[in-house]
């Protein structure tokens, strides 16, 4: 694959499975902090653990430490007056890529949303994956959860780390060079849009995640809309086509396109078990309903499909021949959806390290024995006429958007 990036040796990776064990990590290094912290979210919420999180970063900037934070405009479209009075007084400096103007989303090109979750501190660890500042028993839509979601984080050090740095800081300036441009000063836009370009350096001090880790082969990737569209797709066909053994995919809002489909169906007509973890929880119409015309194809193959029912499903993880000679994994923020693939911002840790695999495995394997609902081709016949209609409304009002944009998927 054209543009790849290499994967480097001597990482130091741990998984973090949910919220408990993500915000727990996250808040003993921000404690342990002595120069900076860029963190990255779609959603920040200050119900519960999230607080906890804005507490350690208010702490971090009390302590004279630069701290930065990007939102979205649609997962957080606002700061509360609290937070952003207390935030203010502590240095913490907050901003929102692309806030939503008068028309909001009716405009085609403010679909392109920043869905990764990132944080880098002081340039010598660094995390990467699909959980939000969100507290894993609360739901903004739904209230108290009954389970807490499923989803997942790295933690690591290495060289990964630069890379992680180098994206949050290319971001961070390009918005300040926005910002700078609507305020009409040039000066300090062509300055940001400069830094935005440079290679910048880092500590190169290692501090080591506490508790399980491994020393690991692993790189970052992106996705954007400028010098990596299609990075996270390629790498997911490419480690596809490349198993001999087992592929083990969960994923919150599943809709691949055509030839990540057929890989996947490929895969499994030369002997591959396949299998997909999915939402099985109402959460939006249109990522609930188009994902299932496209089950019965995978069914035919021979592809296993699980809906996860326990609580809401949020991972975006995948691993393949987790215990076999060549074990690769990956943990990040893209779902296998046209909105991740094509228009969002992204970053997924790719990892290849045998006992990070098993590990990864082995969680989702229990997800799918304790929590989750097989999906069989009889019950997707034994559907209301109702529900497949909306079904497939809601899969052709997912292509009308994908023309909208202009992609082709």
């Amino acid at each position: 694959m054209k543009n790849r990036p290499p994967l480097r040796d001597g990482h130091q990776i741990k998984l973090l499975k949910g919220g408990t064990e993500f915000f727990s990590e996250l808040i003993r290094a921000m404690d342990a902090a002595r120069s900076h912290i860029q963190l990255e979210t779609y959603i920040f919420d200050f119900h519960g653990d999230g607080a906890l999180v804005a507490a350690a970063l208010e702490r971090a900037g009390r302590r004279g430490l630069r701290v930065w934070v990007v939102v979205d405009g649609v997962g957080t479209p606002r700061l509360r007056e609290e937070w952003r009075e207390r935030f203010d007084k502590a240095g913490v400096v907050w901003r929102v890529y692309s806030p939503l103007g008068a028309l909001g989303l009716l405009i085609p090109s403010r679909w392109r949303r920043l869905h990764r979750k990132l944080c880098v501190i002081d340039g010598h660890v660094a995390f990467c994956g699909g959980i939000n500042i969100l507290d894993d028993w609360y739901d903004p839509q739904h209230g108290a959860l009954k389970a807490p979601r499923l989803d997942f984080a790295v933690c690591a050090t290495g060289a990964l780390v630069q890379q992680v740095q180098e994206a949050a800081m290319q971001l961070w300036w390009r918005i300040q060079a926005v910002r700078h441009v609507r305020q009409q000063n040039f000066p300090e836009a062509f300055s940001s849009f400069k830094a935005a370009g440079l290679h910048l350096p880092w500590l190169h001090d290692a501090q080591l995640a506490q508790g399980q880790t491994w020393v690991a082969r692993a790189g970052l990737l992106l996705r954007d809309n400028v010098m990596n569209r299609g990075q996270i797709e390629k790498a997911y066909r490419r480690a596809i086509g490349m198993a001999r053994h087992d592929i083990l995919i969960a994923n919150a809002y599943f809709l691949p396109g055509r030839k990540l489909r057929q890989a996947l169906v490929h895969a499994a007509q030369r002997g591959v078990r396949v299998r997909l973890l999915l939402q099985g929880r109402y959460e939006y119409f249109m990522q609930y309903h188009a994902a299932r015309p496209v089950y019965r194809q995978l069914l035919a193959a021979g592809v296993e499909i699980y809906e996860y029912s326990e609580s809401f499903l949020h991972a975006k993880v995948a691993v393949i021949d987790a215990h076999h000679e060549h074990p690769w994994a990956t943990v990040g923020s893209s779902n296998l959806d046209p909105f991740s693939l094509l228009l969002a911002r992204e970053a997924n840790v790719v990892v290849a390290d045998g006992e990070f695999a098993k590990h990864l495995h082995a969680a989702l394997a229990q997800a799918i024995d304790t929590g989750s609902d097989r999906i069989i081709p009889g019950s997707l016949l034994a559907r209301s006429k109702f529900q497949r209609g909306m079904d497939w409304l809601a899969f052709g009002l997912m292509r009308l958007a994908i023309w909208l944009t202009g992609n082709r998927y």
